[in-house]
């Protein structure tokens, strides 16, 4: 009977296996297309001295050509664009972005001020937090002219050095990843609620872009690149996303104040994107995705509390299943007798998310009204 009842937590757990085990579409597949029409890679920095020097340098050692380097600075006032002036020239250009207009978001308005002066004929959007290794640029491009789509994204590497990034991070990935357990079922899908990129890496042609009415079209919403997507679908544009785990990393954020101000004003937001197009469902939504977390919860509350032996059994498969998340995020896997904690924040933060983030959204040090 006992293991009747924990057979749920047996069965996240193969599921989370076999998830790791079918790779999926992968960059690596794809051979380095080192020369090609011109690339233009655009960059929207807001305060990112922290990132931008390593991120530019790591798309210029890129071993495809030609390439052009944007880098917007949307108003930052650590220095950002005093780090990237140096370095322009003959690859790199800054520009010194305008001042937000009414109804935009910053990144999106970066965006298309860096597109407004690009000359590429293929267009990368790519998040300053992100790092490049010299293979990226020339697999990817290789991929959408193998696969002859129209938008190509890829899912990078994580890093994780703080103790908090490493406790909720991979909770936040394995939530946001179970909606999206098999990359497959998202490439050239005719569903556009069911269409993803991310926005840390987007390859994309320069006329599919304009097609679908670019980043203006998305102005409104935090949650632009999922957004970005699913115009494609709905313009019958063929979208494909791959595994990048070798090729690209980020660090989305580095404390524990970023962590929740940062997945707060995302998640309420574009959960209910994701969802089928029900007005109730897409409501009640954001309220309730915080649920799942009770998942993992229960078992160590319910053993401690009642010694109940299912509840054992399912709290040590729980704990088989987060050492295999927290190894495959490259995180020490002891973090894994932290599960509890780290669903427990998870929650904390879809609830905030939730009640705050889908009125007030605030980021970069501005405040928007979704």
């Amino acid at each position: 009977m006992s293991w009747l009842l924990a057979a749920p937590w047996i069965l996240a757990l193969l599921l989370i296996v076999s998830r790791y085990l079918i790779h999926g579409p992968r960059l690596r597949d794809y051979e380095p297309l080192t020369s090609g029409p011109l690339v233009s890679v655009i960059i929207p920095a807001r305060n990112e001295a922290r990132n931008i020097e390593r991120c530019v340098r790591s798309v210029l050692a890129t071993t495809y050509a030609p390439i052009e380097v944007i880098v917007v600075d949307d108003r930052s006032t650590d220095g950002t664009a005093e780090i990237v002036e140096p370095a322009t020239g003959n690859r790199v250009r800054l520009v010194r972005g305008a001042e937000l207009p009414a109804g935009w978001f910053g990144k999106q308005w970066a965006i298309v001020q860096g597109y407004r002066v690009a000359r590429g004929e293929l267009l990368v959007f790519a998040d300053a937090d992100t790092r490049h290794e010299p293979e990226l640029l020339p697999r990817a491009v290789r991929g959408l002219q193998t696969e002859h789509v129209d938008l190509f994204t890829v899912l990078p590497r994580q890093e994780m050095r703080t103790f908090w990034e490493r406790l909720i991070q991979p909770h936040v990935f394995v939530a946001l990843e179970s909606r999206f357990a098999y990359l497959a079922s998202v490439n050239r899908t005719r569903t556009y609620w069911n269409a993803i990129a991310n926005g840390q890496f987007i390859l994309t042609t320069r006329g599919a872009y304009e097609a679908v009415g670019t980043h203006e079209a998305v102005k409104h919403s935090v949650t632009d690149d999922l957004l970005l997507a699913q115009n494609y679908v709905r313009a019958g544009k063929d979208i494909f996303i791959a595994q990048a785990r070798d090729f690209m990393a980020t660090r989305m954020y580095g404390s524990l104040r970023e962590i929740v101000a940062g997945w707060s004003k995302n998640l309420a937001s574009g959960a209910p994107l994701m969802a089928p197009p029900i007005a109730v469902v897409r409501a009640v939504l954001p309220y309730l995705m915080w649920l799942p977390a009770l998942f993992w919860l229960a078992p160590p509350i319910l053993w401690l509390a009642t010694g109940w032996q299912w509840a054992a059994v399912a709290t040590v498969v729980s704990l088989l299943t987060w050492i295999v998340v927290y190894a495959r995020e490259r995180a020490p896997v002891w973090y894994a007798l932290l599960y509890p904690l780290g669903s427990a924040v998870v929650a904390f933060i879809m609830l905030r998310s939730a009640w705050r983030g889908r009125r007030l959204i605030e980021w970069r040090g501005r405040s928007y009204r979704a």
